[in-house]
């Protein structure tokens, strides 16, 4: 089964496509969307293929990515689709080339698996600034009307007050911790972005989502709340290799992708927007006891070794205060306990 066989799902994006009434201002424009088949941006691509689906004039979807072969399957019957078009992108490369214009870019393209970023520091922290670069440079040269690039909550650093961040607050970032390859990455492009904004014009909004969830997630992403996600899905019970105190701002993928859709309609230029649903700023163990709650498996606590504590975002408050996004009319639909138990249910559906 695959995922828009689930009646669950659509149930939510059409609940979502009920509160994006500006989606309307985007038809007949074409919008070009990196990392697609990614955790949240393949949110953003459904909500798209539904909107197309349910009404006359569609939106064009040009998806870029390094395979063909998994888009075709993630996307599965929309890929043949007149509004749907693949095009060939690499973050990790700076001569990506391309020759179809577009209206607008969502940017989502980005190493962000801890196990990942751990392993290839290097890697991490070049694909965000020179995919950034590659994307404005053929936004300066195609005249795109706006790139939104999806930056992360870990820009933020560490702080020592437990309130959450607003969008002009910054903590302290280890610049000798290759761990934060990816949150300096993600730094430096933000600053291209609003460079290139100022000296050639090009329009940009940045977004910082808190830690997203849904069923989008890949069985590989060993984020927390993916790997726990699946792990109950398949019955199995939670492991938790820290005491779960770490305060988060959880996010369903869907909010988190409408979230997207209305900064980059309503957004200010050069303007950051958190994005973060004030009900579901929670602890790690809180999401922990919300998954186990929605089958019988169990929450077990072990000691991190050292290998996966090289992993761990050293954050231990991430919250985000969304006063700026819910200023644009955008508002959370899913708190922790229904957006987690809608995961879950959809898991079991399709794996």
């Amino acid at each position: 089964m695959n995922i828009y066989e689930s009646n669950i799902w659509i149930s939510d994006i059409d609940e979502v496509l009920s509160k994006l009434p500006e989606l309307t201002e985007l038809e007949s424009k074409t919008i070009m969307i990196t990392g697609a088949t990614g955790l949240i941006c393949s949110s953003v691509v459904d909500i798209l293929i539904r909107y197309n689906e349910t009404h006359i004039n569609a939106i064009n979807i040009l998806v870029a990515g390094r395979s063909r072969e998994k888009t075709e399957t993630r996307f599965a019957q929309y890929f043949t689709k007149d509004y749907f078009r693949f095009i060939t992108y690499d973050a990790a490369k700076a001569d990506n080339e391309f020759c179809i214009p577009c209206n607008y870019i969502i940017h989502g393209a980005s190493n962000a698996f801890p196990r990942n970023i751990v392993k290839e520091p290097v890697e991490t922290m070049l694909s965000n600034f020179t995919g950034m670069k590659c994307l404005l440079d053929y936004a300066k040269a195609y005249g795109v009307k706006r790139l939104l690039f999806i930056s992360s909550s870990e820009v933020y650093g560490k702080k020592e007050e437990c309130q959450p961040y607003r969008e002009d607050e910054y903590g302290y970032i280890d610049l000798l911790n290759p761990r934060n390859s990816y949150s300096i990455g993600k730094r430096a492009a933000e600053t291209l972005c609003v460079s290139y904004a100022d000296e050639y014009g090009v329009e940009s909004v940045l977004a910082r989502p808190g830690h997203i969830y849904g069923p989008t997630a890949s069985p590989s992403d060993n984020r927390v709340s993916s790997a726990w996600a699946y792990a109950v899905a398949r019955g199995e019970n939670i492991v938790m290799k820290s005491d779960g105190s770490q305060l988060r701002s959880y996010c369903y993928c869907l909010d988190c992708a409408s979230a997207l859709l209305k900064i980059l309609i309503r957004g200010e230029n050069v303007h950051a927007y958190n994005i973060s649903n004030p009900e579901s700023i929670i602890s790690i163990k809180e999401m922990a006891e919300f998954l186990v709650k929605s089958a019988s498996v169990k929450l077990i606590r072990e000691e991190a070794n050292e290998e996966e504590r090289k992993g761990f975002n050293p954050m231990s408050n991430s919250s985000l205060d969304s006063s700026s996004l819910q200023a644009l009319g955008w508002k959370g639909l899913f708190g922790p306990g229904r957006g987690l138990a809608h995961t879950v249910s959809v898991l079991k559906e399709i794996i």
